[in-house]
């Protein structure tokens, strides 16, 4: 594996390696030497422009209220000193600190940042050199140096620079120039109860103690005098790093085969890229030490990929951010767990994001529920967290400035909130519903092999649907009749490269034996809009959810799609094969789709392969425009299967992201039944299967109004089945059927409130 954005920068010449050296020593002396914080500041900066020949070194540290602050000089008046402020994103020091990132420029006054100072006496300088002053990945300052006559400064003096800073950034953390705890802005309401929101990524409900995601090592030495033996030192340490991944990874709860498996594979093939590694020796021959080493490479490629978009880059550097400190707990002796040493009993851990070993150094049966500022349903400790069922919620605003350690946390993943120093009896109440639960997960345990049919004797459908193989492994266990969807884009999504036929036959293959004969249908690729693959170019659609997604990319690169149906015909083997296109907007997109899955059973055939025993076809139902073409859309499909989520985000006009309008309209609204009335009837009339998947038939009152508009086969998340099982077997359809016909056409808001009071009329357990 190679880590693209990592380059070998060009073999310098020896001289200047021991240039290099030699200032990094005055430097090191300087800060060990006596005198105040402010004294080896002032003497740094003078050392740094005798020793590069320049005019002029300064020193700005960013202080409170996102402020540049002139603290050293050596060739701008010193009077400016303390005086000279700018804005993050002010003039070019505050470019370099807003985008963390150097600026080298050998006419500075034509950069259409360049701000004029008047108090600093800079306007007869030309050639300007700034680097970011980084420590744990965010910029404490900036350090510059210039010259009157316009040059371009060599590479040999920016790396200098980035070495030095350091040094620098170490000191301003020291506390002596700028109090600790000055940037840490303290919100008035600290101590009052909470309540935050965010993204769910693994649905659960739980309570404990709020827990930290921190490092806590420290770089005691920055500089040595012998790179040999920082080198052994630093390749002694990294094939120790490697061994206890290997043994970390073994554990017994993270056994068997899924996406889990390919997760951790990944992680691996980062601890060893290549070019990471060369730059950690390239670091320790300069002089820095290996600890220094680690931390300067880390926080250079931070700086650099801070503002990645991409969700694999971003994936990249969450997993080489735990490396680098993993590294460093190797450097130090330290055993890598050392830093989670007497945690509470139950542990809600926070963290800005979080990689998949690092979730795996805690013990896991403490960990009740995981918070994160970042993350996403298809991130990598996403993915690990269902394997070992722990509620998850992410994109939760400033998480870590709003939660203090030891905090009492409750975490309701399931509606994606968290309430944060609840009362006494909130936590009772919280704690008697996760009892209450628990009993309730044993009652649905108990009645999986209970048919879900309602008292009048209508047997209903229960489906699962699943992205991963640890969720279709469940389908025994909970008691499913099938998989109503596979969204096969998931795999793809923790892949670093596009899967070729062989690994996605392998794949759907190994999709279709867990699912123990039940049907399975294969949703083509969802993908594009905001389900980015990190090997295609992202689409830059201002909508992306009614963008380039789905079968319109499919269409497109029809080449793609021809390979999935290949593998999914060739895992068949033999055995049913059911699949179905996503985002169909018209006819003419199914038949074009349709043709290319038989032009893919011509070639199969024509290689003399086993074709499937049976082949069904289908699209799904998520744009309204469809509705309109439903009688000609269902001549030519063998079933139909309605995506609630997008369907009801398309009619309504209401993007599902945007906490303005996602709640704004509800899907048990007058207009949203009578639209689903409609697909039943002309799908009974023309005696196509149809099922429905999504959220809407994961809660039991939306199930229950599904079921009275006709619905027989729905499909969701596998943590509800149980709850619907419950539902549909304390209901009398006819009865249901006949209210719900009451209900569709009002003018109301929402029908919830008169269903919620139908079904404790009539007892149906909701």
């Amino acid at each position: 594996m190679s880590w693209n954005t990592i380059e070998p920068r060009r073999k310098r010449p020896e001289n200047t390696i021991t240039g290099s050296r030699q200032l990094l020593r005055k430097v090191r002396q300087i800060m060990s030497g006596e005198g105040s914080a402010t004294d080896r500041l002032e003497y740094l900066v003078k050392t740094i422009a005798r020793e590069l020949l320049c005019e002029v070194c300064t020193v700005y540290i960013l202080r409170a209220g996102e402020v540049l602050e002139l603290f050293a000089t050596e060739g701008l008046k010193s009077s400016a000193i303390h005086q000279t402020r700018l804005r993050v994103g002010e003039g070019l020091v505050g470019n370099i600190a807003a985008n963390a990132r150097a600026l080298n420029l050998r006419e500075a006054q034509n950069h259409p940042d360049f701000a004029y100072r008047p108090e600093t006496g800079e306007e007869e300088f030309q050639s300007f050199l700034g680097v970011p002053i980084i420590r744990t990945g965010r910029v404490r300052g900036v350090l510059a140096i210039q010259n009157k006559v316009a040059r371009q400064y060599t590479e040999e003096e920016q790396e200098a620079l980035e070495m030095i800073v350091v040094v620098l950034a170490e000191l301003i953390a020291g506390g002596e120039l700028i109090g600790a705890g000055e940037q840490t802005q303290a919100e008035g309401n600290a101590i009052l109860p909470t309540r935050l929101t965010g993204v769910r990524i693994n649905s659960g409900i739980a309570m404990g103690e709020a827990i930290l995601h921190q490092y806590r090592l420290s770089i005691r030495r920055l500089f040595s005098d012998d790179p040999e033996a920082e080198n052994y030192r630093l390749s002694q340490a990294l094939e120790s790093m490697h061994e206890s991944l290997d043994t970390l990874f073994e554990t017994d709860q993270l056994s068997g085969s899924g996406e889990h498996q390919d997760v951790l594979k990944t992680y691996r093939l980062v601890a060893k890229d290549s070019a990471w590694i060369k730059r950690l020796h390239e670091a320790t021959a300069s002089g820095l030490t290996a600890e220094a080493a680690v931390q300067h490479v880390h926080d250079e490629m931070q700086s650099r990929m801070a503002s990645a978009t991409n969700p694999y880059l971003r994936e990249r550097l969450h997993d080489f951010t735990d490396l680098a400190h993993r590294l460093m707990k190797h450097l130090s002796s330290e055993n890598t767990t050392a830093a989670f040493d007497d945690l509470p009993e139950d542990v809600v851990l926070l963290a800005r994001n979080l990689g998949p070993a690092e979730l795996l150094d805690y013990e896991a049966h403490r960990i009740r529920a995981i918070l994160l500022e970042e993350g996403s349903a298809t991130s990598h400790v996403a993915i690990v967290a269902r394997a070992l069922d722990i509620p998850v919620i992410g994109r939760i605003e400033n998480l870590l400035t709003r939660i203090d350690p030891l905090d009492p946390v409750i975490v309701d993943a399931e509606n994606a909130q968290v309430f944060v120093r609840p009362g006494e009896d909130i936590q009772q109440m919280v704690q008697r519903t996760i009892e209450d639960r628990e009993i309730q997960r044993r009652v649905f345990v108990e009645m999986r092999s209970q048919p879900p049919i309602t008292i009048d004797n209508e047997r209903i459908s229960l489906n699962i649907n699943a992205g991963l193989t640890i969720e279709v492994g469940q389908i025994d266990e909970i008691g499913a009749d099938a998989v109503g969807l596979f969204r096969t884009e998931i795999p793809f999504m923790v892949r670093s490269e596009l899967p070729n036929v062989a690994a996605q036959k392998e794949l759907y293959s190994n999709i279709m034996e867990l699912s123990g004969g039940r049907n399975v249908n294969f949703r083509t690729l969802d993908i594009g809009g905001d389900k980015n693959l990190p090997y295609l170019n992202k689409s830059r659609d201002q909508n992306p959810n009614m963008g380039w997604r789905a079968i319109r990319m499919a269409l497109d690169r029809p080449l793609m799609l021809r390979h999935q149906l290949r593998a999914l015909i060739q895992a068949a083997d033999g055995r049913n094969l059911s699949v179905m296109f996503p985002m169909v907007a018209e006819v003419a997109e199914f038949e074009a789709a349709r043709l290319i899955l038989n032009k893919e059973l011509e070639r199969e055939r024509g290689r003399n392969g086993r074709l499937p025993s049976t082949l069904r076809v289908g699209a799904m139902l998520e744009i309204p425009g469809l509705v309109w073409q439903l009688p000609a859309l269902l001549k030519r499909v063998d079933f139909l299967s309605v995506g609630s989520n997008d369907l009801f985000q398309f009619l309504f006009a209401a993007d599902r992201g945007n906490p303005l309008v996602a709640e704004r309209y509800d899907i048990l609204s007058p207009g949203m039944l009578e639209l689903l009335r409609k697909i039943v009837k002309d799908c009974h009339e023309a005696q196509v299967p149809l099922s429905l998947c999504g959220e809407m038939a994961g809660e039991p009152i939306e199930a229950m109004a599904l079921i009275g508009l006709g619905f027989r086969t729905i499909s969701m998340s596998p943590p509800h089945l149980g709850k619907i099982k419950a539902m549909v077997r304390s209901l009398d359809t006819g009865r249901l059927s006949q209210y719900m016909n009451t209900l569709v056409g009002t003018a109301d808001h929402s029908v919830r409130r008169k269903l919620t009071f139908y079904a404790r009329d009539h007892g149906v357990q909701i």
